[in-house]
């Protein structure tokens, strides 16, 4: 680790929790599309998964939080801020939706039960 410092400082970059807080929205925030890439991979079709849009919400609520409160820099804060109700609010259909089918397949199995 401390090599690693000794390296940055080299380079003349700032090391400190809020640059680490910054550098790790933004790691996250990325890499929602290598979760999309191995979704479609599997998937064997370009597909959108939920834990994109959960990794876009928690990547941009971090990101956003360094340009609060670090860089007081308002073009970052409303360009990560703007698209979060999208994401919350896809967050929230997946989960309404995945809550509705274990109910539905609740009642199927219950159904299933009660004709048996």
């Amino acid at each position: 680790m401390q090599s690693l410092l000794a390296i940055l400082q080299l380079a003349a970059v700032e090391v400190n929790a809020w640059k680490i807080i910054g550098w790790s929205g933004n790691l996250i925030f990325g890499l929602r599309f290598v979760w999309q890439w191995i979704a479609s991979e599997r998937a064997k079709k370009s597909i959108i998964p939920p834990g994109f849009w959960e990794i876009s919400l928690l990547g941009s609520i971090i990101y956003t939080s360094y340009f609060i409160f670090y860089r007081h820099d308002s073009v970052g804060i409303i360009s990560n801020l703007l698209p979060l109700p999208l994401y919350a609010r896809n967050v929230f259909l997946h989960w309404r939706h995945a809550r509705n089918q274990k109910k539905v397949e609740e009642s199927d199995k219950e159904a299933d039960s009660v004709v048996d």
